[in-house]
């Protein structure tokens, strides 16, 4: 009988505290949050709990949000006794993430990330854009090229502000609150849900492709299915992190898998002198600026990703060494390897059955294997949802960051008591890629998704720029040629504008006009800190509910 009314002591205990916490909140008024103490419980990443790869601390807090926390502090340790330290560092641990990521995990890391849905959906419509076999195929090494370019750039960045968060940190500490403020609103409200969606999308059309052979599948079963994949993410990345990185490891063999079949069916194809779509391959080549701006936003939706490991730099081991060498290694490999399964596509199709196939690996399974086509749609549908599940966590992570940073609801910057998992921040994340995935279609999805992300990017970039040309004496173990950053810059400057110049969308003005909303919500919200009183109220039932509390942000 007592276990059935007290299944877990340790729960008992934690809800006590809770109790005793909201009632000391509401006699002192102090705080407008539930603050646990870490008393009885493990500490986030103490050697009972092992290593938590979530969880990492900024060395640069608002003061503001530090006064409040240590005022809170004080306040409790003199009401539990009267002998307490007064200093709030004193008696709890200054955690940091352990450098467990070498250069095997780093490629690793890029590589998995990079090699999701893009190369089984983006095929079809950069050939739409492009015209051709032979300028399709320029543009996917064009892609690759630029995307090295980047991840160039990205790692002196990440050589001289040695810290994780990847573009929200860098924008913080180089132009300061209110640009990465509005990148951290745009990215976690649309960027990031945005790309999630799109993932999950595909990973639904591969998955209910078996079910509706020799027709197209209904939009409500793909929605349906994306739905339930993006409900299953967050309920594995709620309760434990290793579980989520255990899936998304064994997930990435099944891609490999997946390529390496289409590869070498290709080059046997080829052996067999299956070459008609190279003759002529230039022949019906567009050469529109705005044609090409849009070809590109779908060719470097297959390299989404490359900047992935600038989001771990605190977790790398010897980061100066390891982050340049992961990126030259990893993308140079992705782009040869997406060469190779894009021959094949054309070896196996002509260019117009590749236009009409809805799901360009499943059409060259079913010319190629026959009978066992399915296990080309078996293996894309666990290849895209290990690569959602990666696009899940770091999405999650830069809604924790960016709420850590003062820039979002303190709710998102809090942790599950016993999961030790961000799962405000996850919730979120899920339920504005619901918004997306009922609201819109992949090719939508990307086309947006690229021309937020390229400005973000650009706007990096102009920031490495500034620091070697005005702080060129900062401390910095690698140094990228500085014409490498400027054609990535004119790159960006290239994709937001020439879309808008030769096609223009009315959507594109919908998001720009979004993210420059942003500027409505920073100055009352976060500049002046003028929040309703409700929504004290909020957080602490929303805490009680969650059962979640405020993570620590002392670091020396």
């Amino acid at each position: 009988m007592r276990s059935l009314f007290y299944p877990s002591l340790k729960k008992l205990k934690l809800d006590v505290k809770i109790c005793s916490a909201l009632f000391a909140l509401s006699s002192n008024g102090s705080g407008g949050q539930i603050v646990v103490k870490n008393q009885g419980l493990p500490c986030l990443g103490s050697p009972e709990e092992g290593p938590n790869p979530v969880f990492w601390y900024s060395s640069q807090q608002k003061a503001d949000r530090d006064h409040q926390g240590q005022s809170t502090m004080r306040r409790r340790q003199t009401s539990d006794s009267p002998h307490s330290s007064a200093d709030p560092s004193e008696g709890r641990e200054k955690l940091r993430l352990k450098q467990e990521v070498g250069l095997i995990s780093g490629v690793s890391l890029i590589a998995g990330t990079m090699i999701g849905s893009g190369i089984f959906m983006s095929p079809e419509w950069v050939l739409h854009h492009m015209g051709s076999p032979a300028s399709s195929l320029l543009m996917w090494a064009a892609c690759g090229l630029l995307a090295t370019f980047g991840a160039l750039s990205y790692a002196e960045l990440g050589t001289v502000i040695k810290e994780s968060g990847g573009e929200y940190i860098y924008i913080l500490r180089i132009f300061g609150s209110f640009p990465a403020f509005l990148f951290a609103y745009t990215s976690v409200i649309l960027v990031r849900p945005a790309g999630l969606a799109a993932v999950c999308l595909s990973f639904a059309e591969y998955a209910v492709a078996p079910f509706y052979q020799g027709c197209s599948s209904p939009q409500v079963v793909i929605k349906c299915t994306a739905a339930a994949c993006i409900l299953v993410l967050t309920i594995i990345n709620c309760l434990n992190v290793r579980l989520a990185m255990s899936v998304m490891n064994v997930f990435t063999a099944a891609k490999l898998l997946a390529l390496l079949v289409i590869v070498v069916g290709g080059l046997v194809l080829l052996a067999n002198g299956q070459t008609q779509s190279f003759q002529n391959a230039f022949q019906g080549t567009n050469a529109g600026i705005g044609t090409i701006g849009v070809a590109f936003y779908q060719g470097l939706w297959s390299y989404d990703g490359w900047n992935n490991l600038n989001y771990v730099t605190e977790e790398l081991k010897n980061p100066e060494v390891t982050l340049p060498r992961a990126v030259m290694i990893a993308i140079p490999l992705v782009t040869c390897l997406y060469l190779l399964v894009n021959i094949s596509y054309f070896a196996a199709m002509a260019p117009s059955e590749l236009l009409t196939s809805g799901a360009v690996a499943v059409t060259w399974g079913n010319k190629v294997l026959g009978n066992w086509a399915w296990i080309i749609s078996l293996s894309v549908a666990l290849s895209t949802f290990g690569s959602s599940n990666g696009t899940f966590f770091s999405g999650g992570r830069v809604c924790y960051i960016a709420a850590r940073e003062g820039h979002m609801p303190d709710i998102l910057s809090m942790a599950h008591v016993r999961c030790l998992t961000p799962s405000p921040a996850l919730l979120f994340t899920s339920a504005m890629s619901l918004i997306m995935i009922i609201s819109g279609n992949f090719t939508s999805i990307v086309t947006y998704f690229s021309f937020i992300a390229w400005f973000f990017y650009g706007m990096t970039i102009s920031g490495l720029l500034y620091l070697k040309i005005k702080k060129p004496d900062l401390p910095r173990s690698y140094k990228v040629p500085i014409v490498i950053p400027i054609v990535v810059l004119m790159a960006a400057v290239y994709l937001v504008l020439a879309p808008i110049i030769d096609q223009p969308h009315i959507e594109i003005l919908y998001v720009a006009l979004f993210v420059f909303s942003g500027v409505v919500l920073y100055f009352p919200l976060v500049r002046f800190k003028c929040q309703p009183r409700f929504l004290q109220r909020v957080t602490l039932h929303l805490q009680l509910f969650l059962e979640v509390a405020p993570t620590s942000s002392d670091v020396n």
